[in-house]
């Protein structure tokens, strides 16, 4: 229970941060705002201000706003509709909203920054690290790991008998150790929050493609808090960092299931998701933190892709009006975004599909 309120929390202040720059530059633009929902229907509760009705629903799972003429149909001789008014201020109130979400995780980035974030180390924030040490950062699926018990996050303290010590090698040498054992039992010794645990598990000899003997990924890491005066270059940083590889990732992933028929990764829907918040709240608040803060950076650049019924979409049938001189069919453009949107809902059930099988 604790895990979905959390996780209803964070979605709810990622929509309505999204929504919300549509809201605020739509405002500054002359367009009016018909209602600022907080949530989705049935209503709940209604109070208007102004123009602007602001509700409160019942799902409470994002929000929306209503923006007058956002059809291109409505007010079409009217000042303050949607409809009348240019490309340029068309564009600025329908990209508002990915450029909030990144706006978004540059704040809570640089916040963390300042408090300290769970980082990879390396010779460029070594300096700033506290808690440095080697953590389990991936299990595969059907793993001797996963399967004896080991978590992602857990901390490794000894291996086969092999207690860490402070050094670059450490990593290199728990692989070494884990190799000379394939097919013998040995013991890994994890800290798991304020718990010790002494986990037996038995690394393979038969290694699959892309996996070790045992199933992990391991990664030098502490928290890394900056000085203030630091914490804001390096919050624009984190979030574009997070932005190229998230790209990258999906580039990649979609690349070798074409080219070679193999999924490499994984892309979480929203049951993938709710566990994660699951996992990352278990972990403390600052991995919660930095979580939402990437998944806002991922909610931005998944709604610019110029796909019909995302924002980029819109975007996409925009820079279309400005080549074309005239504004493109309002019914071929309708079309457009609910074939889009029929597509995305069937994309979501099948990643939710695939998520709930990973589960069981």
């Amino acid at each position: 229970m604790l895990t979905f309120i959390i996780f209803i929390l964070v979605l709810g202040v990622l929509v309505v941060v999204h929504e919300f720059g549509h809201f605020w530059i739509a405002r500054r633009n002359g367009v009016r705002v018909d209602e600022f929902g907080f949530g989705f229907p049935p209503k709940l509760l209604g109070i208007k201000r102004g123009e602007t009705l602001y509700s409160f629903n019942a799902l409470p799972l994002g929000g929306f706003v209503k923006i007058f003429g956002e059809d291109m149909e409505e007010g079409k001789d009217d000042p303050r509709s949607f409809a009348t008014k240019s490309v340029g201020a068309r564009f600025r109130i329908i990209v508002a909203g990915v450029v909030m979400n990144f706006i978004l995780a540059v704040v809570l980035f640089s916040f963390g920054s300042a408090i300290g974030l769970p980082s990879a180390i390396d010779g460029s924030n070594e300096k700033y690290a506290r808690d440095i040490s080697v953590q389990i950062i991936g299990v595969a699926k059907n793993s001797p790991a996963e399967l004896s018990g080991i978590k992602m996050g857990d901390k490794i303290l000894e291996v086969g008998g092999w207690k860490l010590e402070v050094g670059d090698s450490q990593i290199e040498k728990i692989q070494k150790v884990i190799s000379e054992n394939k097919g013998q039992e040995i013991i890994i010794t994890v800290q798991r929050k304020d718990e010790i645990l002494n986990i037996k598990t038995i690394p393979r000899v038969e290694i699959p493609k892309d996996e070790g003997a045992l199933g992990i990924a391991m990664a030098k890491v502490g928290i890394v808090a900056y000085p203030v005066y630091l914490a804001p270059i390096k919050g624009v940083e984190a979030a574009f960092g997070v932005g190229i590889n998230f790209i990258h990732s999906v580039y990649s992933i979609f690349n070798i299931w074409i080219t070679d028929g193999r999924m490499i990764g994984d892309i979480a829907g929203p049951v993938g998701i709710f566990t994660l918040t699951g996992q990352a709240a278990r972990l403390g608040f600052i991995y919660l933190l930095q979580f939402v803060a990437m998944l806002s950076v991922n909610l931005a650049i998944i709604n610019a892709v110029p796909f019909p019924a995302l924002d980029g979409g819109r975007l996409l049938f925009l820079g279309l009006e400005k080549i074309k001189g005239s504004p493109i069919s309002i019914k071929w453009e309708k079309y457009a975004h609910i074939i889009g949107f029929a597509i995305l809902i069937l994309l979501i059930l099948l990643i939710t599909y695939k998520d709930v099988r990973r589960m069981f």
